[in-house]
């Protein structure tokens, strides 16, 4: 079964969603302070984690900027903010999704739902398990991205958008068809987030990311990954 961990300093919110995951069939480990929260997220294994914005002592910022440097575990924020800028800056430690209080466990429940889904990367049967184009080598087993043998960190959406464009090598991926697969149908957010990610890729992938060689966009259509040791 899914295994969750929750962290909200909140236990008047934490024990009822503990409850109702574990009725709907999840595994579900509450930590009530950003310290115990990381601690856990460093030693287990999660599929997915909900985590407090605001908490006393460590907030949950540093606690999702942290585990963002060991780990692509797909990361849900909670908080009272409702504004872009805080959204930004979730994505820009790697956040995957971001909630606002107040919202009901049906909501959360489907938030985790499509994150599950979009882990699996669920593209058929039939997909490889390591893209390669020249030095390049993206691990769908073990999520990791090597290149020239050197490990590349990858945040969650930076692999899934990835490993759709490798996986359609030389094809041209829409902009819609990368919200739809990465972010879901039911995204309602920035558009720009993509671009966001895409400029993230080309830094850590390009030798001059002004003039991409992998990851070429095709103008008002999408992206197309590039393998420049193909001919034709």
């Amino acid at each position: 079964m899914p295994h969750l961990l929750l962290v909200d300093d909140e236990k008047k919110l934490t024990e009822p969603l503990r409850a109702s995951f574990e009725r709907a069939g999840y595994q579900v480990t509450v930590a009530n302070d950003g310290h115990t929260g990381l601690s856990l997220a460093m030693v287990e294994h999660y599929d997915v984690i909900i985590l407090d914005v605001m908490m006393p002592g460590l907030d949950g910022w540093r606690v999702c900027e942290t585990i963002r440097q060991h780990s692509i575990v797909p990361i849900i924020m909670l908080t009272a903010l409702d504004d872009s800028t805080d959204r930004i800056k979730g994505l820009e430690i790697g956040a995957d999704d971001y909630l606002v209080k107040p919202f009901g466990f049906k909501e959360l429940a489907a938030h985790v739902a499509a994150m599950l889904r979009r882990v699996r990367l669920d593209h058929g049967e039939t997909i490889a398990k390591r893209l390669i184009a020249g030095n390049l080598v993206l691990d769908l087993e073990a999520r990791t991205l090597t290149l020239n043998k050197q490990d590349i960190s990858l945040r969650q959406k930076e692999f899934e958008i990835l490993t759709l464009l490798m996986s359609n090598m030389g094809k041209v991926v829409t902009r819609e068809r990368l919200f739809d697969e990465v972010w879901g149908t039911d995204w309602l957010g920035d558009t720009r987030t993509l671009d966001v990610h895409m400029s993230w890729l080309r830094a850590k992938l390009e030798p001059d990311p002004a003039n991409p060689v992998y990851l070429q966009t095709v103008r008002g259509i999408g992206y197309r990954f590039h393998d420049p040791g193909q001919t034709g």
